[in-house]
């Protein structure tokens, strides 16, 4: 349930369990909840979505298209399309099918089976107040999230992360995942992508610019940022504040600051703490994290979050010194609710 990320919701979750609802796709029966290869276990059980629903939920469900390959079959989805215009909100249960990412081979591309593109959007074209939930162990490509009211990641939440969703789905759990990975508009943003995948040779080009640390550098548009996570409820950040204002390579720095919960709902925010070196003394990425805490806070409550750096916190390996290595001067201190969401800001010396 912690794990697992609101990337969109306008207005449409919670669901109650008084509106008609809709439950659209393979996997909300069969949810693909683990991985592939070595990572494959037997479950004692498994709990899917439908098997999960709260009492008294007036919840119908059409296949819509099958959990385990990439074949659209008009009578499925007729039936599915009409299930969600009768609907008050449709929930589409989408995600890769095992056949389409595991350990032993690489994806050849990031995007979803195109039966499930194609029923999304025709989908969309009955119902405004459609969800998706994502059932996948890495980024896709999102061609309909600009359409779509509401995204729920789960990810690949295990034996009961069937259970998870519709819970988070109903509201009695609020939403606290945030991503540990950037989320690109396409492929061919990413980073590796003209290096990547040329015949048994491989070019590790990138370098230091991976993931967040080359999509915040170059400035990039990306569909959902490292760090990045909704709520059901709303946090404010306040009154950030260091222990001093410059340290030695043998100073810990204490590094506070506020969080309140300005909603009506409990929550949990996951706070993060980026560097940014601004001496010039070497090529950095734009920003890197240096630490992170979850808090949880009831509805008006305020708590102070305190994470400490040290002298490796602001170093870079040199392989010319053989050592970790960080130079004297100004470093930024970002307080963010992801990488491209800084709420607060101050300077320290080292």
């Amino acid at each position: 349930e912690e794990s697992m990320v609101l990337l969109k919701n306008d207005g449409v979750l919670p669901l109650n369990p008084s509106e008609k609802i809709a439950f659209i796709g393979g996997f909300a029966k069969n949810p693909r909840f683990q991985g592939g290869g070595s990572s494959h276990i037997n479950c004692f059980r498994t709990a899917s979505a439908l098997d999960s629903l709260p009492e008294h939920a007036q919840v119908t469900y059409a296949e819509g298209f099958p959990a385990d390959r990439d074949a659209y079959d008009e009578t499925l989805a007729a039936a599915a399309i009409k299930a969600a215009e009768t609907a008050d909100k449709a929930v589409i249960f989408a995600g890769l099918p095992d056949s389409f990412e595991s350990e032993g081979y690489d994806r050849s591309h990031m995007q979803l089976p195109s039966c499930q593109n194609r029923l999304i959007s025709e989908i969309l074209k009955v119902q405004p107040n459609t969800i998706v939930v994502l059932h996948n162990g890495s980024p896709v490509e999102l061609p309909w999230r600009h359409e779509v009211k509401g995204i729920l990641e789960a990810y690949l939440g295990g034996q009961a992360g069937g259970a998870a969703v519709t819970r988070i789905l109903f509201g009695a759990v609020n939403p606290s995942g945030k991503l540990a990975e950037t989320f690109p508009e396409k492929l061919s943003d990413n980073p590796s992508y003209l290096f990547f995948g040329d015949g048994d040779k491989v070019e590790y080009r990138e370098g230091i610019y991976v993931g967040y640390r080359y999509y915040d550098t170059k400035e990039m548009p990306v569909a959902y940022p490292f760090g990045y996570g909704l709520s059901y409820t709303t946090f404010a950040y306040s009154d950030l504040r260091l222990d001093k204002e410059t340290m030695t390579d043998s100073d810990t720095l204490h590094v506070s600051f506020d969080i309140t919960n300005t909603g009506s709902v409990a929550g949990k925010e996951i706070v993060q703490l980026y560097i940014r070196d601004l001496t010039g003394s070497t090529n950095r990425p734009l920003k890197e994290l240096k630490g992170f805490e979850k808090v949880s806070l009831e509805p008006g409550e305020t708590k102070t979050v305190t994470i400490e750096l040290d002298y490796r916190s602001f170093a870079w390996y040199s392989t010319n010194l053989g050592d970790w290595y960080a130079a004297g001067g100004s470093y930024e201190i970002l307080i963010g609710a992801s990488s491209r969401d800084i709420q607060l800001l101050s300077k320290v010396t080292l």
